[in-house]
């Protein structure tokens, strides 16, 4: 179990993925998670996408996994009192709602300040709060289309289409804006956390999804954004829309046993211990990789590099291509496909597949942490819990157990 925030309490107040993935980060590095959900509906994303089972949808698994759940009506009197008890024994409250959701329930980053003046207040939605788009609802692809993630044309029927990505593009393809407005939220609201300790002062964190995709598509955006002020490389790693016969050195191989591998030897040194691992020192002075070399064959004709190492990549499986890489000190991997992701011993290795049995659906494979923490590994303390399953135990900490039953019949809890 990873027990780096062992000690932290979390409250979050989210009904879909950015807000719910925050408190899931918190809570999968040891935080004590506490999903404050209304009764009766609770998080939407339980009824989203693909069911595992009644109310448990495969993101609600994952995304609102270890955590606690308090049902609590926060548009009551006696709700918000009991929410206000509870933050005062909190560090950090997770906003996952849209705007000034939370201002208007009465109990946003200045009611909180009231009653905690060193509370963090970590606000992940999709557009932020301050900007022009801030009350607009969101959902995560409109994150990818405020970004620029997405490339878009007209077509001859008339609708806009969704087409590959333009040109010279290094990182082409959609990114999850929830869970990378999570994950930046959710670093800011840590190291927030460190300021306080060294200063006892609180903070807003304002986190949006749709900047998250800006700063992490960040590498194609700068060149884009400096376009005439840039001159091109010598030896510099071509886009992933260029032509694999103009980038044979930089591109994918299938191999012997039917499966994919990339080869990334653009350096020289690399490129020559390729060439010195498949015995071929006649393709060594090959520098450019957009260069078209002729080789001779049978029937007269000619043809590229890039034929002459597809045969070479099919006379070994990946896993063996793999070794060669590891021997020789050569750029050169697996290139997985999803059904590959399982069976991938250097995945399985770093426990970023896990496998955990949820009490209610049975068997549910999901991602890990994807750092590794010394002398920790991970587990899901907490499966993703039904709706209000911890109400009773949150309440009777917080000395309201005898008060649960009225709480109940007054549809506050």
């Amino acid at each position: 179990m990873i027990e780096l925030l062992q000690g932290l309490r979390v409250i979050e107040c989210a009904v879909l993925p950015t807000g719910d993935h925050a408190g899931r980060l918190f809570g999968d590095l040891g935080a004590d998670v506490i999903k404050i959900e209304r009764p009766g509906e609770g998080d939407y994303l339980r009824e989203l996408g693909e069911m595992m089972g009644p109310h448990n949808s495969a993101f609600h698994l994952y995304a609102n996994r270890n955590k606690r759940s308090l049902t609590l009506n926060l548009r009551t009197d006696e709700g918000r009192a009991i929410f206000f008890d509870l933050l005062r024994t909190a560090d950090v409250f997770v906003d996952g709602f849209a705007g000034d959701a939370c201002v208007r329930l009465g109990i946003g980053y200045e009611d909180q300040r009231a009653v905690k003046p060193d509370i963090v207040y970590c606000q992940t939605n999709g557009f932020g709060t301050q900007g022009p788009y801030g009350q607009i609802p969101v959902h995560g692809y409109m994150m990818g289309a405020v970004a620029a993630a997405v490339t878009l044309e007209e077509q001859d029927d008339g609708l806009v289409h969704e087409v590959p990505a333009p040109p010279e593009t290094y990182f082409a393809g959609q990114l999850d804006g929830p869970l990378m407005g999570a994950t930046f939220g959710v670093m800011t609201a840590l190291a927030a956390l460190d300021r306080r300790r060294r200063t006892g002062q609180g903070a807003y964190v304002d986190a949006a999804g749709a900047d998250a995709i800006v700063f992490a598509q960040s590498t194609d955006t700068l060149l884009t954004w400096n376009a005439g002020r840039l001159t091109k490389p010598d030896n510099n790693a071509p886009p992933t829309s260029t032509h694999p016969r103009k980038r044979p050195k930089y591109t994918f191989y299938r191999t012997k046993d039917d499966k994919f591998v990339m080869l990334a030897a653009i350096e020289h040194k690399f490129w020559d211990n390729f060439c010195r691992a498949v015995g071929r020192d006649d393709l060594r002075d090959v520098k450019d990789p957009t260069v078209t070399v002729d080789f001779q064959i049978p029937d007269g004709g000619r043809t590229d590099l890039i034929d002459e190492l597809k045969a070479i990549f099919l006379t070994r499986t990946a896993a063996e291509w793999v070794d060669v890489a590891v021997t020789y000190d050569i750029p050169l991997s697996p290139a997985n496909q999803r059904e590959d992701l399982l069976d991938d011993p250097h995945l399985q290795a770093r426990g970023v597949i896990h496998e955990s049995i949820h009490p209610e659906v049975g068997p549910f494979t999901s991602p890990g942490w994807p750092a590794l923490v010394s002398g920790q590994s991970f587990d899901i303390a907490r499966p993703a819990p039904s709706i209000g399953q911890h109400s009773d135990e949150i309440l009777t900490e917080l000395g309201r157990g005898a008060a649960i039953e009225g709480l109940r019949q007054r549809g506050v809890v």
